[in-house]
This record gives C-alpha cells, sequence and structure tokens, in this order.
C-alpha cells in the first residue's frame, strides 16, 4: 500500500516508518523537519492545516494515512490546540475522502477515558470519555477521538480505525516515559495504582494490523501484564518521594508555572486513580498480541534514560 503518516517527525512517527516501509511505501507529512527516516520514505515539511497539504494528498493517491500529528504540549494555548488538533484533524479527514483514501488509522489514546476513582477495573470501548473532565488539556484530544468516530458513521467508504494504546513507554517524549525516566519521581502518598504500560513497538505493531483490509472500528490496546506503579519504579530503578496529596497539587501547580516541570497537576490523578483497559476486541479482531512483557518494556525504558543522558 502507499501510506501517509502525518506527524512523522516525532520519535514515534520515525519508529512507525521504520517498521512500515519494509512492506509499503511510506510518506511522510509534519510541520517540523524530519532527516532520521529511511532513504525510500519522501517526507513533505508541511502543516497539516495549509492548503498546500491536500496537494499531497491529490498527488499521491494514499491508500490509508495513519494520523499521528496532535499536539499534546500542556503549554500551548487552548486556541492553538484546537486549531492544530481539531481543525488539522478535520482536513485531514476531508482530503481522505475527497481524494479515495480506503483507511484511516488514528491514534488515539486510553487517556481519553481519564482516570477517576468510580472506574470499573478494566474499560471497554463503549465507555464515556471523561478524560477531559479534570483535566482540560485532554478535552482537544477527545474531541479528535470523537471526530474520529463521526467520521466512522458518515463516511462509511473509508474503514475507520481508532487505536486507545496505554501509555506508551520508550523513547518517546511523552509524560508517561519521561516520568518513569525520573530518578526521584514523585508518587501520592497512600496510593499505589494498577497502571498499564505498552512498548512503543507493540503500538507501532497494533498500527501495523490495523492496516489490514476489512478491519475497521474502536480498539483499546492494552501491552504488558497490569502491575502496581510501585512496581515499575522498582524496574525503572528509581527512588520514588512520597507526597502528601493534599499538597502535592498546588506544589505541583506553582512549579509548572514556573517552568521547573514539564508535568501539569491534573495528571497526579494517574498516580491515585484507575485507568486500565480492556483489550479483548484487539485481541480477538485485530489479532494484535504484544511481543514484549513487562521486564522488556521496563529494560527498554532504563536503555532510554542512558541514551537520553
Amino acid at each position: 500500500m502507499k501510506i501517509a503518516i502525518t506527524g512523522i517527525a516525532g520519535r514515534f512517527g520515525r519508529l512507525l516508518a521504520g517498521l512500515l516501509h519494509r512492506n509499503h511505501e511510506v510518506v511522510g507529512i509534519d510541520r517540523r523537519p524530519c532527516r532520521t527516516v529511511p532513504k525510500d520514505v519522501e517526507v513533505h515539511c508541511i502543516d497539516i492545516r495549509r492548503k498546500r497539504c491536500e496537494a499531497i494528498f491529490r498527488q499521491n493517491r494514499f491508500d490509508a494515512v495513519v494520523h499521528l500529528q496532535v499536539l499534546h504540549n500542556p503549554r500551548a494555548s487552548s486556541a492553538e490546540h484546537y486549531s492544530f488538533n481539531i481543525q488539522g484533524t478535520d482536513r485531514v479527514m476531508s482530503h481522505c475522502v475527497k481524494h479515495g483514501v480506503k483507511k484511516l488509522v488514528l491514534l488515539s489514546s486510553a487517556n481519553v477515558y481519564g482516570p477517576r476513582p468510580d472506574n470499573t477495573q478494566f474499560l471497554g470501548e463503549d465507555t464515556p470519555l471523561m478524560g477531559g473532565e479534570r483535566f482540560s488539556e485532554i478535552r482537544d484530544l477527545v474531541g479528535v477521538d470523537m471526530l474520529g468516530q463521526s467520521f466512522f458513521w458518515k463516511y462509511p467508504q473509508v474503514e475507520t480505525v481508532i487505536l486507545r494504546p496505554v501509555h506508551i513507554i520508550g523513547l518517546v517524549r511523552n509524560a508517561p516515559s519521561n516520568y518513569l525516566r525520573l530518578l526521584r519521581p514523585w508518587t501520592l502518598a497512600g496510593f499505589d495504582p494498577v497502571v498499564q504500560v505498552i512498548h512503543e513497538n507493540d503500538t507501532a505493531l497494533a498500527v501495523e494490523h490495523a492496516l489490514e483490509p476489512g478491519i475497521q472500528g474502536i480498539f483499546n490496546v492494552p501491552g504488558c501484564e497490569p502491575a502496581p506503579l510501585s512496581q515499575l519504579h522498582r524496574l525503572a530503578e528509581c527512588k520514588p518521594i512520597a507526597v502528601p496529596h493534599l499538597v502535592a497539587g498546588p506544589m505541583l501547580n506553582r512549579l509548572f508555572k514556573m517552568r521547573l516541570t514539564t508535568f501539569p497537576a491534573p495528571e497526579l490523578d494517574h498516580l491515585r486513580y484507575l485507568c486500565m483497559v480492556d483489550g479483548q476486541r484487539a485481541r480477538s479482531t485485530l489479532g494484535f498480541n504484544p511481543q514484549h512483557d513487562l521486564a522488556d518494556t521496563m529494560a527498554h525504558l532504563r536503555l532510554t534514560r542512558l541514551l537520553q543522558h
């Protein structure tokens, strides 16, 4: 197939391009420069919101599009988040319809469910998306997911797949990996929630499965076996600092405003409450089974810590 990857300049985008180019023709689209991709991968440095982006779709006649380019910067304004995430995603979807793309894979996140005290043990794909209730920066990511759901029903001629992976661990610069790479991460005194993580290579494998003809729908993508946060700390070889949860929020909020941390205070909910998903549909329909267990995933995390230092 001829596959477009939006957001190819990100670390996960480059990882996915390295996997897919072995069997497919891959074209990347990103507003950021991208130099470390296989030589046979063509990259267009352009913003997905620009009119010139449509020319790329018109000229290439893609069979499939993998949409990764979603802004996750908690310091960006709500207007910038909305413009890039909601309007940008809507543009990509419009190009897919107009230029005959047969498959659209949208990488969402299990975080759209939100960590909550009333969550059941394992959340199914039909669980309400409550992630933005306490964390405003997640609202537009929930909006992107809901755009994908609307697109699925409105344009049945395009096989639409929405993937909701759990916390992705690896070289990616996301909050879970950044947190577990810390030598002295915070924990909340009295809380030790069970969490799910997934190796970045397994996430790329799930995308590859989603590209198979005939696959469509929404899929939770769990990776390793669930484990208490304290076990992840031990495997990451870090020494956590227990902070009373009543003071942790105000402290982190002040540190964030002073630009002494990249973690906004609402992310502390992930250190308190459950947000685990049921992956039965991914196993039965996608045929997806993760290749990396928890020990492998956390060993990979420790390696990325060494590489970044």
